[in-house]
């Protein structure tokens, strides 16, 4: 059995607190279009599916249980965040035909990269994943099923919000469109330290 009515509220609200991830949906959809921006998010279910299949064989709880895993994992994870807000802060300004077209070219295979390596290098996916979704079913035979079904459904979530996300970069993109890039640089230079930030709080956290 699936608790899916205490699931789904669950699932909204983690994946609508802005991380690492929806940031980026964001900032790529300022600096190089919706379109970019969607391909990155699925890298970044991707990722999020690997995590899960480690989950449903039964992985999972050994992983969350090894200390130089997930300590592997972690710092990982934290040298990644901060060498992308770093270069986040250090980006240049786009021109602005790159603002009215669709973006830097040599700039966008970037995107699906940064988002699967983000996604796979957060040890608290894992954790969430490992912990969080067997809560939700009743255990017993056909657990790795419903845990697979959660996870699928929780994958919705993900893609439903990070187009939110995505759907407001857009709007940043063409309503200051005219600025000349400058709206994209500011948001890159936001996310960078925003991002700089959740690498800090994830290197001080015991997870």
């Amino acid at each position: 059995m699936i608790y899916w009515m205490d699931f789904l509220p669950s699932a909204v609200l983690i994946s609508i607190i802005p991380g690492a991830s929806q940031l980026l949906g964001l900032t790529n959809a300022v600096r190089s279009g919706a379109s970019w921006a969607l391909i990155g998010i699925l890298a970044r279910l991707a990722a999020f599916t690997l995590l899960i299949s480690v989950v449903v064989l039964g992985l999972g709880a050994a992983l969350a249980q090894s200390p130089d895993v997930l300590a592997a994992i972690k710092w990982g994870g934290i040298a990644y965040l901060a060498w992308i807000g770093l270069a986040a802060l250090r980006s240049k300004p786009q021109t602005a035909s790159a603002v009215e077209g669709e973006g830097v070219r040599t700039d966008r295979w970037r995107i699906p990269r940064q988002e699967f390596m983000v996604a796979i290098t957060n040890p608290k996916a894992l954790l969430l994943f490992a912990a969080l979704l067997p809560q939700f079913t009743s255990g017993g035979r056909g657990a790795e099923l419903h845990i697979a079904l959660l996870g699928l459904a929780y994958m919705g979530v993900e893609a439903v919000i990070g187009g939110l996300y995505v759907g407001a970069g857009r709007i940043l993109r063409w309503r200051f469109r005219s600025y000349k890039g400058s709206i994209a640089h500011r948001v890159d230079r936001l996310s960078g330290v925003c991002i700089l930030v959740l690498a800090g709080a994830l290197a001080v956290s015991s997870v």
